[in-house]
């Protein structure tokens, strides 16, 4: 009984509150207001002036819509508006014709219509609010008359859009003060669309023709500036006077022209927005209204234009202030309405609290007995909760374990594709000089590893899909030519098949822009579809179908297949959907993958079915619609992932740039990598040219030391440290920070990417890699090095600022000069001392100096004293003793045979030839 109380009394609760709520929405005034468009200040002042009146009446709901000055789309607002059920409906006309059967169709709804600014055709409506253009017009010819003492007055008209009644009274009122005086004359009119550059044009050709005017009179201040402009590009604009209508205040508006004499005068329109709110109420409590409501103008020009501008800029003070306080009093009100309520499900909270203590003690055995139960039930909950808890939470770890497990697995299948895909590449080169007959077993071993690594990728790239990790990369490319090269590599299976396999273009020039590497992946999921389900004999083509009318181009793949059932066409592109027609294994991704890759171009598919399928890819033109980040301009690398198995096509190796020889010795290369057969392969491969050092992971910093290596090439996962930590490692430290390094990963992220080259790695290549590019690339990099470690040994020793270069290389060198001329005179000098003072082995020291210089430490230290000998002969008048003493040569005799040895000539003839 007692539980059944509080029940209806928290039902009586609930309902009070409720219908407090029903009825505060029972009171709302919904009031709907059609705007002809807000891009100019005028309307979006009287926005803001209908905006701040109806947040005075908090049962006001004022839904504005712009129609941005198309007429199609007002009508459409409008009829949208009706179907809404408003209270009261406002419309600003674009143009008063059209806009009138729809007006009419609103009231014949028995929804009253208040028209603003513009009125109807029929003019039948509940009411008007506006100024009366015809008198703005007749202010507008007065003052022109006023304020002119000439004979003869040359005037053009600048009328608004045609069919637009403010555009027709203006022009009406004008004209009749006009034609009244004899003195004033209107040579000309130009008509607009209230617009400054709707007119520019044709007032500049009328002005050029004929310059002789007095006055210019537009139909509102935006056009009447733009005709000052086109007057000051001619010269002209001290000869015209200009006359507008608006009158808005601010940065743009008419007073401020007036006050910079830009304009004579405007004659201002006052908005009514205030005012529009005021007259919606009004007809909505079903008071008496004028048919017609005519706001007062008033004229403008410099004796007022101060105190106009003033008193606009207070009320737009006033206008912000209340805004202001009316945001506080919706705050406070709001809290109120919060305690209010809080306050009512207190005090029923403290009734049922009450109604429960006097109940207690009739009931205190039964309620024990219940609480024991609920705690109970409770605890079984909790228990309960708990294991839902965590059983959600091990499945949630067992998916993103499953899923790193996926995504890690397919990294670890890229490389023993790798060493398929190179081995493969070697066994063909071999086969191609013996025209061997394993060609066609090559070629199937090739292409259906190239199938798998296609796979693999598909996989990694559905999981960048769903992290929303891929980034474009487009560059111009010729369609047809791109779509020819992808279509060769399905020309086999073709004639094998005795497939119909086609590729049409009406336009072979066409170039878009597009990201090769993804729509390569689209290409060969939709052609992989057809061929699958295309059966022997059967039929398959591309067309890309240029329409030079439009800004796309199609390009639509079609097959003489199986097709798709009409009921699931909804369904192709969702990922992991599979037909029901399809007795074929698929992942179910590819198609999900085609469309998302389509849709990162701003294009389209889709798919029709009728006698087989055809998707149909629509792109656009040019590069407008993409971002300029994801816009390259570098050339693509030619695609190592495809060996040509014909042997007109077989090349030497020879175009390699090759490496500068080393005199006798090996250049060594520092294998990081912790997959054996990898690492077995690179060195069988490179033996024969370097000398190879292994490392599997687990000591590669150790191994750079001591080896001192002339490259290194590192994976990325690798046991201990990662191959980023090990560059940056290698890169920071005085004894390794000059070796060449690249990084060779199956990771082929952007993320990686960046991360590898700001670890300080010379090259970075993806997994699978062609081999004969990684000896080019190693090469290159041992030729730069040869390039640079010439101009070390020429030049680096004549350096004396840090400043000039900055890295550790520059830094190491000048510290080295340093120490050696420091030392030049002391013959006790070795190179111990110098490795010491450089906090580096000897061995170290000799290696790095080696690899940098392409000399010996002692060479170098020699060569230095030489130079600083001879500049000695040049420029002073010692001993030849002398000098060799200051220059740590241990005699006389020493210092003169080692000088002879080196320039030709004993340091005697030498001074006297200079």
């Amino acid at each position: 009984m007692l539980f059944k109380n509080c029940y209806f009394l928290i039902l009586g609760i609930l309902f009070t509150l409720c219908s407090c709520d029903k009825n505060n929405k029972t009171d709302e005034i919904r009031i709907g207001f059609s705007q002809a468009m807000t891009k100019d200040d005028w309307r979006r002042s009287m926005n803001d002036a209908m905006l701040l009146q109806a947040s005075l009446n908090p049962n006001i709901d004022l839904i504005i819509k712009d129609a941005n000055y198309e007429v199609a789309r007002q009508i459409k607002q409008i009829e949208d508006l009706i179907a809404d059920s408003l209270d009261v409906l406002i419309v600003s006309p674009i143009q008063s014709k059209p806009i009138t059967p729809v007006v009419q169709k609103a009231l014949n709804s028995g929804i009253p219509v208040l028209v603003v600014d513009r009125k109807t055709e029929n003019q039948e409506y509940t009411a008007y609010l506006g100024a009366d253009n015809i008198e703005i017009g007749r202010n507008a010819a007065k003052e022109i008359i006023a304020s002119n003492t000439k004979d003869s007055i040359k005037i053009i008209e600048i009328k608004g859009l045609a069919g637009s009644s403010p555009a027709e009274e203006r022009s009406q009122g004008f004209r009749q003060i006009i034609q009244m005086f004899g003195k004033a004359k209107i040579v000309q009119s130009v008509e607009g669309d209230w617009e400054k550059e709707s007119i520019q044009e044709k007032l500049r050709k009328l002005l050029q023709q004929n310059g002789e005017v007095d006055y210019i009179f537009a139909h509102n201040d935006r056009m009447a500036i733009g005709a000052w402009e086109v007057a000051r590009e001619l010269g002209l604009e001290n000869d015209i006077d200009f006359i507008g209508v608006d009158g808005l205040a601010g940065a743009n508006g008419g007073i401020q022209a007036v006050k910079d004499g830009i304009l004579k005068a405007t004659i201002l329109y006052p908005t009514g927005g205030d005012e529009v709110i005021n007259l919606a109420l009004r007809i909505f409590n079903k008071e008496s209204v004028a048919k017609n409501n005519i706001l007062s103008t008033t004229i403008i020009n410099k004796v007022n234009a101060d105190i106009m501008f003033n008193q606009f800029a207070k009320i737009n003070e006033q206008q912000t202030e209340i805004e202001e306080q009316l945001e506080a009093i919706r705050y406070q009100k709001e809290l109120y309405y919060s305690q209010n309520n809080l306050l009512k499900v207190t005090m029923a909270l403290l009734a049922i609290i009450l109604s429960l203590a006097i109940y207690s003690v009739y009931s205190i055995f039964a309620i024990r007995k219940r609480n024991r139960q609920l705690q109970l039930t409770n605890k079984k909950i909790t228990v309960q909760r708990n294991q839902i808890e965590k059983i959600a939470k091990e499945i949630k770890l067992s998916n993103e374990a499953k899923l790193n497990f996926f995504t890690g697995l397919s990294h670890e299948f890229k490389t023993p594709i790798t060493l398929i895909l190179s081995s493969i590449e070697s066994l063909s080169d071999f086969a191609m000089e013996r025209s061997s007959k394993l060609m066609n077993e090559l070629e199937l071993i090739y292409n259906n590893s190239n199938r798998l690594l296609r796979l693999i990728n598909q996989l990694l790239d559905f999981r960048k899909v769903e992290d929303r990790k891929f980034t474009l990369h487009v560059s111009k490319t010729n369609v047809f030519i791109f779509s020819k090269n992808i279509f060769k590599d399905f020309e086999r299976e073709a004639k094998k098949r005795n497939i119909r396999f086609k590729l049409y273009s009406n336009n072979e020039q066409l170039e878009l822009f597009i990201d090769r590497n993804l729509m390569d992946k689209v290409y060969f999921n939709l052609l992989s579809n057809a061929f699958k389900f295309t059966p022997d004999n059967g039929k398959i083509e591309i067309q890309i179908d240029d329409d030079a009318n439009k800004n796309t181009v199609s390009i639509h793949f079609r097959d003489s297949g199986i097709g798709i059932p009409e009921n699931e066409m909804d369904s192709v592109f969702q990922a992991f959907f599979k037909g029901s027609n399809n007795r074929k294994n698929s992942s179910g991704i590819g198609l999900h993958l085609s469309k998302e890759f389509v849709g990162m171009h701003k294009g389209a598919i889709e798919i029709k079915s009728f006698h087989g399928a055809e998707f149909i890819i629509t792109l656009y033109k040019g590069k407008a619609h993409f971002d300029e980040t994801e816009i390259i301009t570098d050339q693509d690398l030619v695609d190592t992932q495809i060996i040509d198995f014909s042997s007109e096509h077989l090349v030497d190796d020879d175009y390699l740039l090759q490496a500068p020889q080393k005199g006798n010795e090996k250049y060594s290369i520092l294998i990081i990598e912790d997959n054996r057969d990898l690492l077995r392969f690179l060195q069988n491969k490179l033996t024969l040219e370097y000398d190879i050092h292994l490392s599997d992971g687990t000591d590669p910093i150790e191994k750079a030391f001591n080896v001192i290596p002339d490259v290194i090439i590192c994976d990325i996962a690798l046991p201990d440290k990662n191959g980023f930590e090990i560059c940056e490692i290698l890169k920071r430290d005085l004894r390794t920070s000059h070796i060449p390094t690249i990084i060779l990963t199956a990771m082929s992220d952007k993320e990686s990417y960046l991360k590898g080259l700001d670890s300080g790695a010379d090259l970075y290549l993806t997994k699978p890699f062609s081999y004969s590019i990684l000896i080019q690339s190693i090469k290159s990099l041992l030729y730069n090095r040869e390039k640079l470690r010439f101009y070390y040994s020429s030049n680096i020793h004549k350096i004396e600022h840090v400043d000039t270069f900055g890295n550790i290389e520059q830094r190491f060198i000048n510290k080295l000069n340093g120490l050696i001329k420091d030392n030049l005179g002391n013959s006790e000098f070795s190179v111990e001392t110098l490795a010491e003072n450089l906090n580096i082995s000897r061995v170290q020291l000799y290696r790095k100096v080696k690899a940098i210089m392409g000399i010996s430490i002692s060479d170098y230290i020699g060569n230095i004293r030489l130079e600083k000998a001879k500049s000695m002969l040049e420029n002073t008048s010692l001993t030849i003793s002398e000098i060799g003493y200051t220059c740590g040569f241990s005699s006389p005799n020493y210092f003169s045979t080692t000088f002879k040895n080196n320039y030709g000539m004993s340091p005697l003839s030498y001074r006297k030839s200079t």
